[in-house]
């Protein structure tokens, strides 16, 4: 038998490890950044990239967690009611389902034929494949997502914390920005390219918002370390 894989299989775990490792390095990279900008000691910028990490990971985690298991019980409850309308009104469902498949471009006679034997194969999957959307690909898998997004930030997070630690006090800011643009760069070709999309237009964008991201936070830092100071 030919069996084919697309890019939409991956898409479920890909967006969970893309946003996770995208906002480690963004956020652990911008908070660093932002306290070396204000005039801090270098323990107490490395003290700040830790509690970033630990905070930023378990806060993807749960957010992630909790998005997605409110997509499933969402899922769950279209699947229950699709379930109750198949076993009060099954004619009334053969034709919505004809219906669909007519408006697909069959002609009436073959989407009728159609109906019929998915139906009588597997009715609830027919209507949640053809009418609610809902398949094997695109189900939420809540606990998959949340492990995800926490290990995919925290290993984000620890490319600026090592540069951190690793590069030359004077150097700790070009060292820190330097390294989370190419990190990021090569984020977004990799995430585009296994998700089947262009390679240059998701590099452009995380770049972007990115290098704008630790711009804000730099001189948010610099504002109040002067303040401060």
């Amino acid at each position: 038998m030919h069996k084919e894989r697309h890019s939409i299989e991956n898409i479920g775990w890909l967006r969970a490890a893309v946003l996770g490792a995208n906002d480690g390095i963004v956020s652990t990279a911008s908070l660093l950044l932002g306290v070396a900008a204000a005039n801090a000691a270098h323990g107490g910028i490395l003290l700040a990239g830790i509690a970033g990490l630990v905070a930023g990971a378990m806060s993807m985690a749960t957010g992630e967690y909790i998005s997605v298991s409110s997509q499933a019980d969402t899922e769950r409850a279209a699947l229950a009611e699709e379930q109750s309308e198949l076993l009060s009104d099954y004619p009334g469902e053969y034709r919505e389902l004809t219906s669909i498949y007519v408006h697909r471009g069959l002609d009436l006679a073959l989407a009728k034929q159609v109906a019929e034997k998915l139906m009588a194969h597997d009715a609830l999957g027919a209507h949640a494949r053809d009418e609610l959307g809902i398949s094997s690909i695109t189900t939420a898998r809540p606990l998959q997502a949340a492990l995800a997004s926490a290990l995919s930030f925290s290993v984000g997070a620890l490319l600026p914390l090592l540069v951190a630690v690793l590069a030359p006090v004077a150097w700790t800011i070009p060292a820190i920005v330097v390294s989370a643009l190419v990190s990021l760069g090569i984020l977004g070709g990799v995430a585009a390219r296994a998700g089947g999309a262009p390679i240059r237009p998701g590099i452009v964008r995380i770049l972007f918002w990115s290098a704008l991201a630790m711009a804000v936070s730099s001189g948010v830092g610099l504002l109040f370390g002067s303040a401060l100071g």
